[in-house]
């Protein structure tokens, strides 16, 4: 039996046209001269003793290591062994199929920043690395050993298509090779042999015989409504209720702005932190969540790249994000996450504005909390995130036309996708060696120059920014924007 792509799946898996890289990934950054496990509250960490929580030597990461490691994970996550196959003419949508050349050393690859390296190097890297498109003819995705970091640190850093990781139980590569503890997990040995791909053919014949009969009596699912012609039915009374929704976005529309714009396919990255502790500070001094703190950062952010290029910044001028409805939950402060999860996709989200007019930030963090809260509990302003118009259908045209469509009708729904972590995330090790900072690398849709995403790790909230160079060519700007604004929050009384 083949093994179709979902309608969603589908829909990233054809938004992938020139213009647009629909890809994520994560950053790991490994510091062998950190110890491997935290040490206890009393314990000295210049301490020399043989006890478990001293500091243990430098131990670097290598690329045959690294290679092994991968390896023994992949059966966790098979379809990174698996390449999609499209149907000929069109008639179903495409299905994952064993790639029979898999080439493990295609997909890890190592690279290395010109010494001294340094975080601008590693953002370049980054970005050149994220405006490639993936390969279509092999599995859909990349890892990139990164040597030559300052003191002796190294990067991994992962890319992932889309079209991958669209449910719960799909991990993001960088989760698979993660560890809680510096005691490798080894799986046992996984003698994989890939499938014999299906012929054109016989795909073709299916896709037909799928289309035109379903198991069981036939005059029942015209009765019940299983059939071709009730399912094209029960599809357009889905699709009238999705574009009335989608009207109903239109009609309450993202300010007009650069920011949903596109003029290239070359990416530029830039990476900031700031100190959760301090954070949590200031949320507990104005009664509100961290998450309200991250977004009073990010509207500081967004306010002083505005002042960049228009001082003309009105009082009442807003930035429209969309973000996961999790982020709302006040549950989120109190847990720790320990299932590996720093990559958050298809969640339930929510729109809700940034009030960058403002400029007390005092004011702009009560308004952000405010506006969230409300928001998130309002129906016009919930969103279930990127949807195929025409879901239910398995010919290819139709999930094409659904991804077309999306990226004309949803191009202003909102100016900025922020992602956020549900929780913080718990110490990481890869291979034994310890993650010393975690940041995730959003996907850049069609129509939209800047992607942002927020993990919380090591005590730290560390912020990624993906643009479009074209639209955003200031974005190293950012950096130095997340500390003003943090500080700025900080000073106030």
């Amino acid at each position: 039996m083949v093994n179709r792509l979902s309608p969603r799946e589908a829909m990233f898996y054809f938004l992938d046209e020139s213009g647009t890289t629909t890809h994520l990934g994560a950053l790991l950054i490994v510091d062998p001269s950190e110890p491997d496990e935290p040490p206890a509250p009393d314990v000295d960490r210049t301490s020399t003793s043989d006890s478990p929580s001293a500091v243990r030597g430098p131990r670097a990461l290598d690329y045959p290591g690294l290679v092994a490691l991968v390896e023994n994970r992949l059966q966790t996550i098979p379809r990174y062994r698996q390449v999609v196959q499209e149907v000929t003419l069109g008639l179903a949508r495409p299905v994952w199929v064993d790639d029979p050349d898999f080439d493990i050393n295609f997909h890890i690859r190592r690279s290395g920043l010109p010494r001294p390296g340094d975080t601008a190097q590693l953002q370049d890297l980054i970005a050149r690395v994220m405006s490639r498109p993936l390969d279509r003819t092999r599995p859909l995705w990349e890892m990139y050993l990164i040597e030559g970091l300052p003191d002796g640190r190294q990067a991994i850093l992962t890319k992932t298509h889309r079209c991958l990781v669209d449910d719960d139980a799909a991990l993001e590569i960088s989760e698979a090779i993660c560890d809680e503890q510096t005691s490798v997990e080894r799986l046992t040995e996984d003698l994989w042999m890939p499938g014999s791909p299906p012929s054109g053919v016989s795909l073709a014949l299916g896709a037909v015989a799928e289309a035109i009969s379903r198991p069981g009596d036939l005059v029942d699912s015209l009765v019940h409504g299983n059939s071709i012609v009730a399912e094209m039915r029960s599809t357009t009374e889905d699709v009238v209720r999705r574009v009335g929704s989608i009207v109903q976005q239109l009609t309450d529309s993202a300010p007009a702005s650069p920011l949903n714009s596109s003029t290239t396919s070359t990416r530029i990255f830039a990476v900031a932190s700031v100190p959760r502790r301090g954070c949590a500070k200031i949320a507990d001094r104005y009664d509100c969540t961290v998450n309200d703190v991250e977004l009073a950062i990010i509207s500081g952010v967004m306010r002083r790249w505005m002042l960049s290029f228009d001082e003309s910044v009105h009082v009442a001028d807003t930035v429209r994000v969309v973000l996961p409805l999790s982020a709302r939950d006040p549950s989120v402060e109190r847990r720790v996450d320990t299932d590996g999860r720093w990559i958050a996709v298809g969640k339930p989200s929510f729109v809700t504005d940034l009030p960058v007019g403002e400029d007390n930030p005092a004011v702009r963090l009560a308004q952000v909390a405010g506006l969230a809260n409300r928001y998130a509990q309002s129906s016009r302003r919930l969103s279930l995130g990127p949807q195929p118009i025409l879901p239910e259908l398995g010919v290819v045209p139709f999930p094409e036309l659904s991804s077309r469509a999306f990226r004309s009708l949803n191009s202003r729904a909102y100016n900025v996708p922020v992602g956020m972590g549900t929780s913080p995330v718990a110490n990481r090790f890869v291979d034994g060696c310890p993650v010393t900072a975690m940041y995730a690398i959003p996907t850049l849709m069609a129509q939209r120059a800047l992607a942002i995403s927020i993990t919380d790790y090591h005590d730290n909230l560390q912020f990624a920014f993906l643009a479009d160079r074209g639209v955003m060519n200031d974005l190293p700007a950012m950096t130095e924007y997340v500390t003003e604004a943090y500080d700025e929050l900080v000073a106030t009384k």
